[in-house]
């Protein structure tokens, strides 16, 4: 199983030049069985890296581009009049697939971004009163640009807190940027790249992780640095119990990606900053600036 993610994630980094940490924690997050967002410019290979984990994953794939004027049964589906059978039958959306790119989900109203809720939280959405599942795996990227660029709205704490990573990708380092302009067109690697893994393989993967064990050193570990974050005056609000449960999971996929069956503390802090930094709302009316966290992993002692 470690052999197959190796060469799923060295697929992957032979397309997104210079980002094996970002990709590596994006497949830790679908094998968690949690979303991703990623925030940053255009132009850094977002889309590429969803489009490419679903390639090597051999997963079903759809992209939703989020504007203003988007509406949730533009996601969800709708049901129409079919005048030859005299009812109505139900046309699913987009988000019935496997690994769904939600591309600037910002640029969307607030109404269209909660569609996703539901999706996200239970792996099943409501149309018309009827509940339908979603396929399995369900995965969800999603993207957004600066919060100070025009036409964007903040994304809910509630939603938010559905994503178990936030991730940024950024600029490639300057031997991997001259390489990309050297080497063919990345889409065409992209078009050409078969599937390293299938369906069966990410099940398998997501449910060895969440058989990874956690001693209770490693779960004390964690506890400690969510009450440091509900401790510390500079924050709006301490992690919840679902931020404390989703650096597990995180550091559970991390675990098995390295080829072990238990947690260790050094697996906690390598996923620590991306499943947190999204979940840590500075406090408006404090004077005391809120900490990071490397600034948290640094002040809370290892067990």
């Amino acid at each position: 199983m470690q052999k197959a993610a190796e060469q799923a994630l060295a697929a992957i980094d032979a397309i997104i030049l210079g980002k094996a940490e970002q990709t590596r924690l994006a497949f830790c997050c679908l094998i968690a069985g949690g979303h991703l967002l990623i925030e940053d410019l255009p132009g850094v290979g977002k889309t590429t890296l969803a489009h490419g984990l679903a390639r090597v994953l051999g997963l079903g794939y759809q992209r939703i581009q989020f504007t203003s004027d988007l509406l949730p049964a533009d996601i969800l589906g709708v049901a129409v009049f079919d005048s030859a059978s005299g009812a109505f039958r139900f046309e699913s959306g987009p988000i019935f697939t496997q690994l769904l790119l939600a591309d600037e989900i910002n640029r969307a109203s607030p109404k269209t971004q909660s569609a996703l809720l539901e999706a996200m939280e239970e792996s099943q959405v409501t149309v018309e009163g009827a509940t339908r599942p979603l396929p399995a795996p369900f995965f969800v990227i999603a993207t957004q640009n600066p919060r100070d660029q025009l036409g964007t709205y903040p994304l809910p704490e509630s939603q938010l807190d559905r994503f178990l990573m936030r991730l940024s990708l950024g600029y490639p380092p300057a031997a991997a940027e001259r390489q990309l302009l050297l080497d063919p067109d990345h889409r065409d690697l992209l078009a050409g790249q078969t599937a390293i893994l299938d369906e069966a393989s990410v099940k398998a993967m997501q449910a060895a992780t969440r058989a990874v064990h956690v001693a209770p050193a490693a779960a004390d570990y964690i506890l400690a640095l969510v009450q440091y974050t509900r401790d510390t005056a500079g924050l709006r609000q301490g992690l919840s119990p679902r931020g404390g449960l989703a650096v597990r999971r995180a550091a559970q996929a991390w675990a098995l990606l390295d080829g072990r069956d238990a947690v260790l503390p050094e697996d906690i802090q390598q996923v620590f900053a991306a499943v947190v930094g999204h979940r840590l709302q500075p406090r408006p009316d404090s004077a005391e600036i809120p900490p990071t966290p490397a600034e948290i992993l640094a002040a809370v002692p290892l067990p």
